[in-house]
């Protein structure tokens, strides 16, 4: 792990490859898994303050399931998560007609409504963020739901960090991130070296 400022950032991030192709897995990251998305408690009341410009972006199967249970409930952390249709799906996405998820609290935010882009443990992934301490741990999650996402990550020759530029600057600033940049250029050159 690599220090910055209050941040542990596994060597992950500057080594895997990754690019998140939509096209493939159709958005699967928001069906699969043991929850639905986590969220702070400032996401939370920011979403819930918003829900009446998130709404037009929702399907009515889960805003009858919204109506009836939230869209927000504890896990055993005692942590907030977004609230699940039973198939699995978060109740804040919306399926197209080619069968393509998308989130409704992103859309409504694209099209000029709410002010919250989406919450920070999707719009970040694939780091996960753990509190170690004082820190706040960055480590890259291997789903193999994302295959394709590694397979496009490596055409492109683009690092997790890299394709995570604007999430990363949304959660720890502008120069956080060029803090990074420059460790991560620093990182390759020493592994180069070694490898010589």
């Amino acid at each position: 792990m690599i220090i910055l400022g209050n941040t542990l950032i596994s060597e992950d991030i500057f080594e895997k490859e990754f690019i998140c192709n939509l096209s493939a897995c159709k958005g699967s990251c928001c069906v699969e898994g043991d929850a639905g998305a986590p969220v702070s408690e400032k996401e939370k009341l920011e979403i819930e303050a918003n829900f009446e410009l998130i709404k037009p972006f929702l399907s009515e199967v889960s805003l009858q399931d919204i109506a009836t249970k939230g869209g927000f409930e504890k896990d055993e952390d005692n942590e907030w998560n977004t609230t699940c249709l039973k198939s699995g799906e978060c109740n804040f996405v919306k399926r197209d007609a080619t069968g393509l998820l998308s989130c409704g609290i992103e859309q409504s935010y694209l099209a000029g409504q709410s002010t919250i882009r989406k919450p920070i443990s999707c719009y970040l992934y694939p780091i996960r963020i753990v509190k170690v301490g004082d820190y706040e741990a960055l480590n890259y999650h291997k789903w193999d739901i994302c295959s394709a996402a590694c397979t496009l990550g490596k055409q492109e020759k683009v690092r997790v960090y890299q394709f995570l530029k604007e999430p990363l600057i949304a959660k720890f600033g502008e120069s956080w991130y060029q803090e990074l940049c420059e460790i991560a250029v620093a990182y390759e050159s020493e592994k180069n070296k070694l490898s010589s």
